[in-house]
């Protein structure tokens, strides 16, 4: 649509979780289409329904706002939804509603009730949906179930699943920087720093992944099984005795994956993707190392995981899978070599 907006006022509503590129494509239609728009965000009640893991409405709305101040300067206001149709069936100065191919139904109905108001009919611009590298709808559930990113690129490369990734030295730096919150507490007792940690996770609400021997079997001793739980059977790279090798038999699922050290491989990936996907609690058996997994892991897992492993001497560290660390996951994954 060219030149002056052809509407006065546009309604846009959603939940508008992850702003992402199909989000900006909806907000753009909407500006185009009129000279002033109301975009009206979900409330956190009704997100809470939808999904686990929503961002705040506040959080959703600053996005929005950022967005607007540059893109609609003084265009633009926000308002918080508490019902499905919010002020659409009675707004008297609207005439014009986005719509996505699945919500054109709900703006037909509201079109029903401003009729049986005895209001004029909203003018409903439709705006297909855009899809994301992979060919998929490109959506916030997407986006929170981890398979890719607010541009729509998948987080794992295609040109990685088949090859082995052998750690660059320029990539050292980093990795030894802790992605996450280090909860710290003496060696010889590593349930005081897990304490420490669980007071601070819903393991309702969590996926819990276990990254280590000790990490999985201090998990167990306090009754708490991991969702996804790595092993190797060793500590500080020595072989565990058979009295100190984690007890399995908590974990419904046991895969078995080989993975040399300072290595990546396609059968570690493949165990990763394969464990993410089950519900039951599953326990991957690292032949070779397990130090690397969790960069195959948060590119694989939803936003709702978070990843424990021991930090030799200090603790337990705790990496949230959020959209920051699974971007640092795949620019560290771009230092690694080919091999």
């Amino acid at each position: 649509m060219g030149g002056a907006p052809q509407f006065r006022l546009c309604l846009v509503g959603g939940t508008f979780d992850r702003l992402h590129a199909g989000h900006r494509l909806l907000l753009d239609a909407a500006v185009r289409s009129a000279d002033r728009v109301e975009i009206h965000v979900t409330s956190d009640a009704m997100a809470d329904q939808k999904s686990v893991n929503m961002q705040s409405f506040e959080t959703r709305r600053d996005e929005l706002l950022n967005w607007a101040e540059q893109h609609a300067y003084k265009r633009v206001s926000i308002h918080e939804l508490t019902d499905t149709h919010g002020p659409a069936p009675s707004h008297p100065t609207a005439d014009c509603i986005v719509a996505t191919p699945e919500t054109k139904g709900e703006c037909e109905r509201i079109n029903l009730k401003r009729e049986e108001h005895g209001l004029p009919l909203l003018h409903i611009v439709e705006v297909a949906h855009l899809l994301d590298v992979g060919g998929g709808i490109l959506s916030s559930s997407r986006i929170r179930n981890g398979l890719v990113d607010m541009d729509g690129h998948p987080w794992f490369a295609p040109a990685w699943e088949n090859a082995v990734l052998k750690m660059h030295k320029r990539a050292e730096p980093e990795l030894k920087t802790p992605m996450g919150t280090l909860y710290k507490g003496p060696e010889d007792t590593p349930e005081v720093a897990m304490l420490s940690a669980l007071e601070e996770i819903d393991t309702d609400e969590t996926i819990l992944i276990a990254v280590g021997d000790v990490t999985v079997s201090t998990l167990l001793n306090l009754d708490v099984v991991p969702d996804i739980g790595f092993i190797d059977g060793q500590t500080k790279r020595q072989a565990l005795g058979t009295e100190e090798r984690v007890d399995l038999s908590a974990f419904t699922h046991v895969l078995h994956a080989s993975n040399p050290a300072g290595l990546l491989t396609p059968n570690l990936r493949q165990a990763v993707a394969q464990a993410a996907v089950l519900e039951e609690p599953v326990a991957v058996v690292v032949d070779g190392e397990e130090d690397l997994a969790p960069l195959f892991v948060h590119l694989h897992v939803p936003l709702h995981a978070v990843v424990l492993y021991g930090q030799p001497n200090e603790g337990v560290v705790v990496q949230p899978s959020t959209l920051e660390t699974k971007a640092r996951c795949r620019r560290l994954l771009e230092l690694f070599e080919v091999v």
